[in-house]
């Protein structure tokens, strides 16, 4: 018998971070059990992590360093599997130590994985060092 996979949704993840509503926390408390005790695996996609770093940014005003800390912990919790898992884990640690956007870090951590050039007029990436930016000229 194969363990049941679940893609998980931004909402999801909303309500187990922020706790609220009380319902719904709960509920997405006990899933996050079954993962962690390996009933289930809950697939996290890069596209749903981002979604959810804008969301508690804007919507909740969380500071960004702390987001990023938060989902850092969120994704190495059993039974969580991230795609893109390396990539997306360099980037949130990016987020925590520069405090740039997450989809910003995980440009920089791409090309700083491919060892390409960012085409980018956002000086942010140039807080890398194993980054380097390229800025197009007229």
């Amino acid at each position: 018998m194969s363990i049941q996979r679940y893609h998980v949704d931004s909402n999801i993840l909303l309500r187990f971070l922020t706790g609220e509503p009380a319902e719904m926390f709960a509920a997405t408390s006990a899933l996050i059990a079954s993962a962690e005790r390996c009933d289930v695996v809950l697939e996290v996609s890069p596209l749903v992590l981002a979604e959810t770093a804008f969301t508690l940014e804007s919507f909740y005003r969380q500071p960004r360093k702390e987001v990023a800390a938060t989902l850092l912990e969120f994704v190495k919790r059993s039974g969580v599997r991230l795609a893109e898992k390396e990539r997306l884990l360099d980037a949130l640690e990016r987020v925590q130590k520069t405090g740039v956007h997450l989809v910003d870090a995980y440009l920089a951590a791409s090309a700083a994985e491919s060892k390409l050039p960012v085409a980018s007029f956002d000086r942010d990436l140039d807080k890398f060092q194993d980054v380097t930016r390229f800025e197009p000229k007229g």
